[in-house]
Parts: C-alpha cells; structure tokens; sequence
C-alpha cells in the first residue's frame, strides 16, 4: 500500500451528509479515520465499517480537551483534520433569535479554531500536516434570510486565510473548500429549526413558505456526497492543494454572480426570487 501524506485523519461532524461521505470515502482509500459528532449514537453506521468514532462537541471545551487527551494517551497523533461540523441558523436578520446567532457563529467558527488549537499539536512537531476547513459559497453570495449562516461562512474563509498564511513557515497546508449543493440532510436540518422560530418572524408571515425554500435551497439539484467527497479528497490530499477549492453545483456560478452583477441587480433578483417584492410595509 502507498504510503499517506497524511495517514490519520480527524473529521468532524461526521453523523451524516459530508462528514460522514468522508469519513467512509477516507476509510475505503486507507487512512485512519478519527470520525466524531456531538451525538455518538449517531455514527453506528461507521462503526459498523470499522471506522473509530468518538463524542465530540465544537461548541464545547471540556469536550474537545478529553478527547485531545484520550489522542495523547492512546498516542494518536493527528495528520490532518477536516473541520466540517456546521449547520444553518435561517431567518431574518431583524428577528433572528440573538441566541441562534451566537450558537451558530460558537459551532461554524469558533468551533474551528477550537479543534485546530486543540488537535494541531503533532502537527506542528512534526513540521507537517493537512487542515481543511468546510467553507461555503454562501460566504461570498449573501442571499435573504441566511444571513446568519452566510456570515458564518465570511468568517470561516478569513480564518483559513489566517491559518493558511500562519502554519506555512511549518509546512501545513490549510485549504478553503467552498462547496456549492451537496445532497444531504442538510435542509432537513435547516427546515427543522426555522420551523421552530415561526411565530417569531412576524413581518415576514405572508412569505414563510419563501423562508423555508431558503432553507432548503441546499437540496436543489445537488452534486451527490460520494463525488463531492472523491473530488475532495483527490484535489486536498496532495502534497501542494490549491488553497481554495470550489466544488458542487453551483460553486462557480453563485461566486461569479456576486462578482459580476452590479449591487443594485443582484438584490432585485434575490428580493424577487424569495418574495421579498411582495411585501407591503405594515
């Protein structure tokens, strides 16, 4: 077998959809697949297929460091780490729960910055290692009621520019992947906590079915997770990735639309294809 650049791979967010694509794509090309997720009855499937899977909370410290020193007990050392754990908090912004904010900006990335911290030690030792980071072209294409989300996402391709830029003097690659629709249950996810704020987006009643298309725009003629997680691993797993990869339906075009519509034209388009032209002010 072929030696790995990175034999040992530490994925978050591996309960379903990306994360878990990975961790079972990973696993078939021989690497060590470390899978984890907040809810570990959620990752019997990967045990099942021999994957090691471990409880791991982003948004939580204490969880984060027991694992880091159950890897340094059992003298795991990490190769590289996929930073895929994130959700999408929908809704506008002017009524947005305050709380769903933070616990989307403490899970998409500050959660990042916690594991990388956490989990980057042998990697620094060594002089070599891999960090991916799960962007979004929502970080570059802000549309109606995903504000929170899309702001996530700015947040999370600044902080790989930093990393990328600040690990290179010892030799670890930092990639920003930005996919566009990828099939998963993401939408299902998304749909499910806006449901939840309903009574809450009282200006915006007459176009909730609007909201929720939002939330479920994710799904809308996807790339499947088995050939965004191929191409993943094919375009990262190199000795010298390009920085940043765009992969999935719709990771040019969105990107290029934002770059080449003129301010003005882009949000009368977005207003109209999420209702927002049929409001009327109360």
């Amino acid at each position: 077998m072929t030696t790995k650049l990175y034999p040992t791979v530490l994925i978050t967010g591996c309960s379903s959809g990306i994360g878990e694509g990975l961790a079972i794509e990973l696993n078939k090309q021989g690497y060590k697949v470390l899978a984890t997720a907040r809810n570990p009855s959620k990752l019997t499937s990967l045990n099942t297929l021999g994957i090691a899977t471990y409880p791991l909370d982003v948004t939580n410290q204490d969880s984060i460091n027991q694992l880091a020193t159950q890897f340094e007990r059992e003298e795991i050392k990490v190769d590289a780490i996929i930073n895929n754990a994130g959700y999408a908090s929908i809704g506008p912004m002017a009524e947005l729960p305050i709380e769903d904010l933070e616990q989307q900006l403490s899970t998409n990335v500050v959660g990042i910055v916690r594991v990388t911290q956490a989990f980057s030690k042998t990697m620094l030792e060594q002089q070599q290692g891999l960090i991916i980071n799960i962007g979004s072209v929502s970080g570059i294409l802000t549309t109606p009621f995903s504000g929170a989300y899309c702001a996530s996402k700015a947040a999370v391709h600044s902080i790989t520019d930093a990393m990328r830029i600040e690990l290179a003097p010892f030799n670890i690659k930092v990639v920003d992947v930005r996919p566009g629709a990828i099939q998963s249950n993401f939408g299902d996810n998304a749909m499910s906590g806006t449901e939840k704020n309903r009574a809450r987006f009282t200006r915006y009643t007459d176009i909730f079915e609007k909201i929720m298309e939002r939330a479920n725009a994710s799904q809308e003629n996807p790339t499947s997770t088995e050939e965004f997680c191929k191409t993943l691993i094919k375009q990262c797993f190199t000795e010298n990735p390009v920085s940043v990869q765009y992969i999935g339906n719709g990771s040019i075009a969105f990107p290029l639309l934002k770059r080449c519509l003129p301010t003005p034209l882009l949000d009368k388009i977005l207003s109209k294809r999420f209702g927002l032209n049929l409001l009327k002010a109360k």
